[in-house]
């Protein structure tokens, strides 16, 4: 298996295999690479020398790959969320179960072929490893899964981008753009050009710049928030709520993230009583990590009781609302005010 890194470094060389399986979460990443191989592979007539596949035609792929690419030398063929890889559920489909027999068996076969006249790219957000197709697309060509970046790796994209455009930007304004906004390298790739375009050429990237174009996520918003009821400052806190919903956010949307916040506030606060490993008490993925300072930190406002007693008022805050006994937004204003009092 080739990692990201590799991957890019192989194409950004001009080299191109004749078959590939990409797969994983970060689609970002993944749509990159597809549109880099596209460039490379150069001119493209649909039906000709470039076909599209997916789960409608997916039977159709053998008889596309021996098919000449009439008056050009190869066939570029991507076949985009097939289903074919998919782990099998428990009602089996036999057709799709025939079909990725089939084109497992015609791959081992024929791969001369393929490498002859065929770029071959299966891309899919889900797949199974166990599978033979899999086994077969590993071993005879190219596999790279997209996972979603750690935040060190999202680091030196934001610095190279930045350093592209000749454009500053603090390591430190780097990791508070990252905890802004998120993982998510399509998110943070928008921000970032609204910061390089605001700085301009030979400029520098301020923390104030991403505190006033940025769109924070949900979950950084939180983190505010709780931020403010934890040094009891009231006035701030309702600040904050108020903000989130006069952007529109759904009111159940900010009680279940408040609730899940404090949930792992205190689950922060018992790994830390008892010496276990908070990203395995959490439950981070590699790209989340780097929260585990901050749930540490704001865990420290916090009694172990008092975190208990604010998830217990939060249950009971839902469980009102649902029974028409009181606005949900009042609600929230009231036991953020609570809390503070």
């Amino acid at each position: 298996m080739l990692t990201i890194e590799n991957l890019e470094k192989e194409l950004k060389n001009n080299k191109l295999n004749s078959l590939y399986l990409f797969y994983g979460e970060e689609l970002f990443l993944l749509e990159s690479s597809l549109k880099k191989i596209k460039s490379l592979f150069g001119d493209k007539v649909k039906g000709i020398n470039f076909i599209s596949i997916d789960d409608t035609n997916i039977g159709e792929l053998i008889s596309d790959i021996e098919t000449p690419a009439f008056g050009y030398e190869k066939k570029l063929i991507i076949a985009r969320n097939t289903g074919i890889l998919k782990k099998e559920g428990k009602r089996k489909n036999t057709e799709i179960i025939k079909i990725k027999e089939v084109i497992n068996e015609y791959i081992n076969q024929n791969i001369k072929v393929i490498n002859e006249s065929v770029i071959l790219v299966f891309a899919e957000d889900e797949v199974d490893i166990k599978q033979k197709l899999y086994k077969t697309i590993d071993n005879l060509g190219t596999v790279c899964k997209f996972d979603y970046q750690k935040p060190i790796q999202i680091e030196k994209r934001i610095k190279a981008i930045c350093n592209g455009y000749k454009v500053h930007i603090d390591n430190s304004n780097i990791r508070y753009l990252i905890e802004t906004c998120g993982t998510n390298m399509q998110d943070l790739i928008n921000e970032i050009r609204k910061l390089i375009e605001y700085a301009g050429e030979n400029g520098k990237i301020q923390k104030e710049d991403i505190d006033k174009l940025v769109i924070k996520k949900m979950e950084s918003i939180i983190f505010e928030l709780t931020d403010n009821l934890g040094k009891k400052d009231i006035t701030k806190s309702l600040e904050v709520l108020k903000n989130l919903i006069y952007t529109k956010e759904p009111v159940q949307r900010i009680l279940i993230t408040l609730y899940n916040h404090f949930k792992k506030l205190y689950f922060t606060t018992l790994a830390l009583e008892n010496n276990k490993n908070i990203i395995t008490s959490l439950n981070l993925k590699p790209n989340q990590t780097f929260l585990v300072n901050k749930y540490k930190t704001q865990s420290r406002y916090f009694k172990e009781k008092e975190l208990k007693e604010i998830l217990q008022s939060l249950r009971d805050l839902d469980y009102n609302y649902k029974n028409g006994l009181i606005d949900l937004e009042i609600g929230l204003e009231s036991t953020l005010c609570f809390y503070c009092s």
